[in-house]
């Protein structure tokens, strides 16, 4: 396994060309595909559904990372499941029975990530880090792409991996929110080794191609 894993958020992509773009993010050595689901109740965006995810799973090889911001996420757990995605994480702030919901989405075939935003705190994993195969620490208030980095979620990504050591859970971090070469490797050093990026990569100056090799290299 590299040292970090990148995850390409097609939030920012050129829906008009989704095959080339996600051509260009396998020819650049991208490792997953990340797909924000918004309901437009959870966060002020509606986004992409099942048949999103049927589509892009046809396009690629590439795993599916699915994050499921929505109020309601146990009836969209199959959906989701049967049109492709590898993984599906599930915001706790919306889960009153989050031991069961990530027990469900095992049963459906995928692996289960769960998801602070910036106001919930670490210690609200702990019942339910052995359930979990991710956690994904927001790096800004979910809804939109482009959003400004919060570097006090730094720590709490630090918070998370003590935790993980704790309890001997082997549920890698995950980081999504602002994500960058500059702010990459203060993440890295914290505990995180999966990194979503959207912004960095779909709108970077110098294209795809470039903007995965700069995330890559911030910790090379």
């Amino acid at each position: 396994m590299p040292s970090i894993l990148i995850s390409t958020s097609i939030l920012s992509a050129d829906f008009s060309n989704l095959a080339g773009q996600i051509r260009q993010v396998e020819e650049a050595g991208a490792d997953w595909v990340h797909v924000d689901v918004m309901d437009g109740h959870f966060v002020p965006n509606l986004t992409m559904g099942p048949f999103i995810v049927e589509t892009v799973a046809r396009l690629t090889s590439l795993p599916l990372d699915v994050h499921l911001m929505v109020d309601n996420p146990d009836t969209m757990i199959p959906w989701y499941a049967q049109a492709g995605a590898r993984r599906l994480s599930v915001q706790i702030e919306t889960c009153p029975h989050i031991y069961r919901t990530l027990e469900h989405i095992r049963s459906v075939g995928c692996q289960p990530g769960v998801v602070l935003n910036p106001g919930t705190p670490a210690e609200s994993l702990l019942e339910v880090l052995p359930l979990a195969d991710l956690v994904l620490v927001m790096t800004v208030n979910p809804g939109f792409s482009g959003q400004v980095f919060i570097p006090a979620m730094v720590e709490k990504v630090a918070r998370v991996r003590r935790l993980i050591e704790q309890t001997g859970s082997q549920a890698l971090i995950q980081v999504d929110g602002g994500i960058d070469a500059g702010n990459l490797p203060a993440c890295y050093k914290a505990g995180a080794r999966v990194f979503v990026s959207a912004t960095g990569v779909f709108k970077h100056p110098q294209g795809i191609a470039a903007g995965i090799k700069a995330l890559r290299d911030s910790v090379a």
